[in-house]
């Protein structure tokens, strides 16, 4: 199985008409992504990429049924529409768009906390290059023929880094199940561990890779959440050895403020909870090849 989606997910594109959407929107459905239409105000009931084209994420969840969205929308509106799919009863939202304020997000995390958990949103990103349950479906814009389909989770807050590992694991002839990039802004809307207990829970996810950066406490708090309820072998790496303190590196939440904040120090830290590490960022596919091969102790399964 997939977490997250598949071939059957009911997708809406918002922000479909805009050039960067209608671009990548092509890509999802030649992936054979279930693209059921799409959302631009004031463009309502015209067809875009032969797909219907709505008003309001209301309207068209509506008229479509769809479950997922995946949000184009310029970073001055984003909340706005994060919100709306939300309030339209969307489970899954991913957000692509760079450069939403932090106050916004603020805003966001509070508005989805509002629901009871049954019927709570899920979201990935924002600043992310999207998911992939690799051969089925394609929420995002990565490169979908870099993921062979097989058994690894992966997450990374690095998009390009997500697929320097699938690249280099398809070519040792091991697939992905589901790669989810989380995003690398301070306040996003799924943590590491969100997306651990959902492969742990997934019994095609034979292991999974975790890629990090420098910058706030989440590698740590994952691994230490691996440590204690992961049964399946969790292989690490954290971009950014060289960053200096106090330089911000690419992403807005890559920046060392604290201790325990550079790659060094999460490496460690990584490795002291029993996480495997890998080396450099040339040897994530055989890093993963080599756990595999290994046998980890079983430990307490996950109870939701």
């Amino acid at each position: 199985m997939s977490i997250l989606i598949d071939e059957k997910t009911p997708v809406l594109v918002q922000g479909f008409t805009g050039d960067k959407a209608t671009f990548h929107a092509k890509e999802m459905i030649a992936y054979g992504t279930n693209v059921v239409g799409g959302v631009t105000p004031g463009k309502g009931g015209i067809r875009h990429l032969d797909r219907p084209v709505f008003n309001t994420v209301k309207e068209a969840v509506r008229e479509t049924g769809a479950t997922a969205s995946i949000i184009f929308v310029p970073a001055a509106f984003c909340a706005d529409s994060i919100m709306e799919a939300a309030d339209a009863g969307v489970r899954l939202v991913c957000t692509i768009t760079d450069g939403i304020p932090a106050q916004d997000m603020m805003m966001v995390k509070r508005y989805l906390y509002r629901f009871p958990k049954e019927r709570r949103t899920t979201m990935i990103g924002p600043n992310c290059a999207g998911l992939i349950s690799a051969g089925r479906s394609m929420l995002g814009i990565m490169p979908g023929n870099i993921y062979m389909r097989g058994n690894v989770g992966l997450v990374t807050r690095s998009g390009t880094l997500g697929y320097e590992a699938a690249a280099q694991m398809k070519e040792l002839g091991i697939g992905i199940t589901t790669s989810v990039g989380i995003g690398g802004d301070p306040i996003n809307g799924s943590a590491f561990v969100d997306i651990l207990k959902l492969f742990e829970n997934d019994p095609e996810t034979e292991a999974v890779m975790m890629i990090g950066e420098i910058g706030g406490p989440q590698e740590a708090e994952a691994a230490q959440w691996a440590q204690e309820y992961m049964t399946k072998p969790v292989i690490g790496y954290v971009a950014g050895l060289t960053a200096p303190k106090g330089r911000r590196m690419g992403h807005a939440g890559a920046i060392i403020s604290a201790f325990g904040d550079t790659a060094a120090e999460k490496a460690e830290i990584m490795r002291s909870l029993g996480l495997t590490v890998a080396p450099s960022p040339s040897e994530l596919g055989t890093t993963v090849r080599d756990a595999l091969a290994t046998k980890r102790p079983k430990r307490k399964a996950v109870v939701q």
